[in-house]
């Protein structure tokens, strides 16, 4: 689905990390971690076409850059724009309209399924300045539904949202990929990414380190990669062998 040969990330002739190689298949999840800078929101540009890469290729199969869900960060989110939540989640059908083409009665009933799937029925005719930060945020998601995209790219998707509504949104990712799809997801909380992901890519002291989500996410991967420092490290050991030692 998504190869990526040699990419250099960076800006400004200015590289962030070494050249990247990874290649990611239909039904797979990939975690993306790093420390603040280390050049996650690049990656998620030169992915979606919004910038080059220094040098290397993204090649995808049966899937282009026009048909690829993206999900952003809800802070670049104008939620005080008057629309209404169904106008929203409608608009993951634009890309498959032509000029002056409305949405007929099965692009309408993807949009009832989505604000269904995602709890949003209620809702549906409710101005997004309404939303909390979850309903918000579910409201992106069913429009991703709508999408129906065989790729899909979320950019810290948990952030501001309590656990209720976290789990409700993991259960559509699983769904998402139950369905074969590919899902790139950035995320920072590793207890999600552990949970949700099939491979990890770790992004830090500018380098990459890609593979399946057990081999990459070890303390010695995360404290050389400056993700986590010795401490913090050593913190997290001691909860989660509390944790082995409880169950």
């Amino acid at each position: 689905m998504l190869t990526a040969h040699n990419i250099v990330l960076g800006y400004n002739g200015t590289a962030l990390c070494n050249p990247l190689d990874f290649h990611l298949g239909a039904g797979q999840i990939c975690a993306v971690i790093g420390h603040n800078g280390a050049g996650k929101s690049t990656l998620v540009r030169t992915l979606l076409g919004i910038q080059s890469p220094l040098s290397g290729s993204v090649q995808w199969a049966g899937a282009t850059k026009k048909n690829i869900a993206y999900l952003g960060q809800s802070a670049t989110i104008d939620n005080h724009f008057p629309m209404r939540v169904k106008d929203a989640v409608t608009m993951g059908v634009w890309p498959q309209l032509g000029f002056w083409q409305g949405i007929n009665n099965a692009m309408a009933e993807r949009v009832e399924n989505a604000l269904l799937r995602t709890g949003l029925t209620h809702m549906a005719d409710r101005p997004l300045f309404e939303c909390s930060s979850g309903q918000l945020q579910r409201c992106f998601f069913a429009r991703a539904i709508v999408q129906d995209a065989p790729t899909i790219i979320l950019d810290e998707p948990f952030t501001a949202i309590d656990q209720s509504t976290e789990s409700q949104l993991i259960d559509i990712i699983q769904q998402w990929r139950d369905e074969g799809r590919t899902l790139i997801i950035v995320l920072h909380d590793l207890s999600s990414v552990m949970g949700i992901a099939d491979y990890c890519l770790l992004l830090g002291d500018g380098r990459g380190l890609f593979g399946k989500t057990d081999d990459v996410v070890t303390n010695e991967n995360l404290i050389s990669h400056h993700y986590l420092t010795h401490t913090q490290a050593q913190w997290i050991s001691r909860l989660t062998d509390a944790g082995g030692r409880d169950a």
